[in-house]
């Protein structure tokens, strides 16, 4: 069994390192370099004569020296049919675009795709809800004077003409129809 025994301290100035031991002699490297040279070499003077030999060949023979000349000849067709005339076609009709209302100028009564502005309500403003209904929830008040685009309605339903619109932020609810009155756009 091995003895332990305490390492020397690298700091005290008797200390050298202890030399390892070889197990085998490092191969030189100049034995390396000349058999891969001889390799190199002997590639080389292989691929030479290689080359060499196929240059050497005589060219594969070609055919006949004179190139040959070939006639294409269609068959003898009958005579051409008469062609009959094609119907005329018939014109597609063409879209009429629906003209887009006027806007700048407010219509005498509530439209829908026209605007409106809130009236009054003595400067509380109008209570926009979720449907066409006291019943339905508050989404929130718009105040007087607020345009706002009419996009459906009328809806009666208890005791008002409910009419839907869309406020400027995108907002969009019901609103009781004596509270607003039609406006031009904003």
């Amino acid at each position: 069994m091995a003895r332990y025994q305490i390492p020397e301290d690298p700091r005290n100035p008797e200390y050298r390192p202890r030399r390892q031991r070889q197990t085998s002699r490092e191969p030189i490297p100049w034995l390396w370099l000349g058999l891969g040279l001889l390799v190199t070499i002997i590639s080389l003077f292989l691929a030479y004569n290689f080359a060499t030999t196929l240059l050497a060949r005589e060219p594969i023979a070609a055919g006949p020296s004179a190139p040959e000349v070939i006639r294409l000849t269609a068959p003898a067709t009958a005579a051409p049919s008469p062609t009959v005339p094609a119907n005329t076609p018939t014109p597609i009709p063409t879209l009429t675009p629906i003209p887009t209302p006027d806007v700048a100028v407010a219509p005498e009564e509530i439209t829908v795709g026209y605007y409106a502005r809130v009236v009054n309500t003595q400067n509380i403003g109008v209570t926009v809800r979720g449907g066409p209904s006291t019943d339905n929830v508050r989404v929130l008040v718009a105040p007087e004077g607020t345009i706002m685009l009419v996009i459906g309605g009328p809806t009666v339903n208890a005791d008002f003409t409910w009419w839907q619109v869309r406020l400027q932020d995108g907002t969009e609810g019901w609103v009781a129809g004596q509270f607003i009155t039609p406006a031009a756009a904003p």
